[in-house]
């Protein structure tokens, strides 16, 4: 391969991504009661829900660090795309940005070329930024065509998730300028959404969760546009038939490429909670 795909690990990899070869992970950590936990290979979703289901304290995420992104900047690869979780939610794209600069300034005219996506998206969003680099790649586009034409799917893609509740999002300061919802008492759950900026808005709500999931899928079909050229990537955590009927929901609703169903890693699965759905087109 003369290329490869860095995607920091919020972005959830299926199993065909893994094994292509093309791919390398940038982990992200969590922190749970001072315990750190790698959000790798070896990530323990339930024994992760349940440390943070038992502790008084909210979990808390570091991004990998710039020395970290010069690591996997290397190899003999002439091109490198790095995606990372929106820079309005973390500082993964400044610290994979601030690694480039550092790997460029150390190796000179090398020849390597490295780029990194603003995923302005999070989870499968970044998955799917991930796919569609390695598409232009495989159709024989340039280094710059490539970078222009995932650019511009980026400006396309939309995310969507309905969570059980937004405590940890909220506690980490991820809810800039949206106001508290009384979850518990009313079992109101909101429908989210992100901005072409990349930061969280709420688009709905509805009392429970079955009704908020039809509220988003109808949501994902008003502003679906030509959806038969884009693949559907749902993620969830830990409810694996929760997942499987807002698919049914949907592509009754509307045609598509292609679809797939993945099991949130370790920071998604921090931020959406048990129950969490997120779903990006």
């Amino acid at each position: 391969m003369n290329y490869k795909i860095i995607v920091d690990s919020c972005g959830e990899l299926t199993y065909r991504m893994k094994k292509s070869g093309v791919y390398e992970t940038a982990s992200l950590s969590m922190e749970v009661d001072g315990d750190i936990i790698v959000d790798d290979e070896n990530f323990d979703q339930a024994d992760f829900l349940r440390r943070v289901e038992a502790s008084p304290e909210c979990p808390k995420s570091s991004c990998p660090s710039p020395e970290r992104y010069m690591e996997l900047y290397g190899g003999d690869e002439e091109r490198v795309y790095a995606v990372t979780l929106s820079s309005e939610l973390s500082g993964s794209y400044n610290s994979a940005q601030l690694g480039r600069k550092l790997w460029m300034e150390e190796h000179g005219e090398s020849g390597k070329k490295i780029y990194v996506f603003n995923s302005r998206s999070a989870s499968v969003g970044e998955t799917l930024i991930g796919l569609k680099i390695q598409e232009c790649e495989e159709n024989g586009l340039g280094f710059e065509e490539t970078v222009s034409t995932v650019e511009t799917y980026i400006d396309e893609q939309h995310t969507y998730f309905v969570l059980e509740n937004l405590d940890t999002l909220r506690k980490n300061g991820r809810l800039t300028g949206i106001k508290s919802f009384v979850v518990s008492a009313l079992n109101i759950k909101p429908v989210m959404g992100s901005t072409p900026e990349g930061t969280i808005c709420q688009l709905g709500q509805a009392r429970g969760m079955k009704r908020a999931l039809a509220k988003m899928a109808d949501q994902i079909v008003k502003e679906g546009k030509t959806t038969k050229d884009k693949i559907l990537a749902i993620a969830h955590c830990n409810c694996p038939e929760r997942a499987r009927e807002v698919e049914r929901m949907l592509l009754d609703k509307i045609r598509v490429k292609d679809s797939f169903i993945v099991d949130t890693a370790g920071i998604s699965t921090m931020y959406a909670n048990d129950g969490g759905i997120i779903v990006v087109l």
